[in-house]
């Protein structure tokens, strides 16, 4: 289960074809403008870098402003980006601060078994009599796999491990993750 991609925080019901998925993906941040032509530092936040490439759209800041990447090139901790319409740092420096977005319905393809955070986040999560946990709040990514947040209806907090002894099945249709609670998973164990 590697979930990839941070979901944007509007919960929009267009651009796809899963009900509740979010339109946009943030993918960065634009930081500062770098030297006099145009270039501007961005954060990365995705596990796919490669797929920001010259000539693709991106969306920038919360209009969403389309702009297209006319050239990529790594720097430091991220990337430095040059923008259509965008060739001096005085224009490019507007941008500072944005977040950087992709669309929903133009992620690549996961493997079997694979998941973005957009898809995991907000699920029902059942027990394997069919008994509701709750839903997922918030996914920690560690080293090893990454752990769901669940929160109960009472407000209490479940960490469930995203590996296979866990997680039996997800529904993405029916927005909901099955579960085996192993021992110790439950707080009053």
């Amino acid at each position: 289960m590697r979930p990839v991609d941070k979901p944007d925080q509007q919960d929009n019901q267009t651009g796809s074809s899963i009900p509740g998925e979010p339109e946009f993906l943030v993918v960065g941040r634009l930081g500062k403008p770098h030297g006099i032509q145009g270039e501007i530092v961005m954060d990365v936040f995705t596990d796919f870098p490669e797929r920001l490439k010259s000539g693709i759209s991106v969306w920038v800041g919360p209009q969403y402003k389309e702009i297209k990447i006319t050239n990529k090139r790594p720097h430091s901790r991220g990337m430095l980006l040059s923008f259509e319409g965008y060739q001096h740092r005085e224009e490019v420096s507007a941008l500072r601060n944005r977040l950087v977005y992709v669309r929903t319905v133009n992620l690549p393809q996961l493997e079997e078994g694979e998941y973005y955070h957009h898809q995991v986040l907000g699920m029902q999560v059942v027990d394997e009599e069919g008994g509701t946990l709750g839903s997922i709040v918030r996914i920690h990514e560690t080293g090893a796999n990454d752990v769901y947040v669940v929160q109960g209806e009472s407000g209490t907090e479940l960490l469930i491990p995203a590996i296979e002894s866990v997680i039996l099945a997800i529904d993405l249709e029916h927005h909901q993750l099955q579960v085996r609670l192993l021992p110790g998973l439950l707080p009053d164990e």
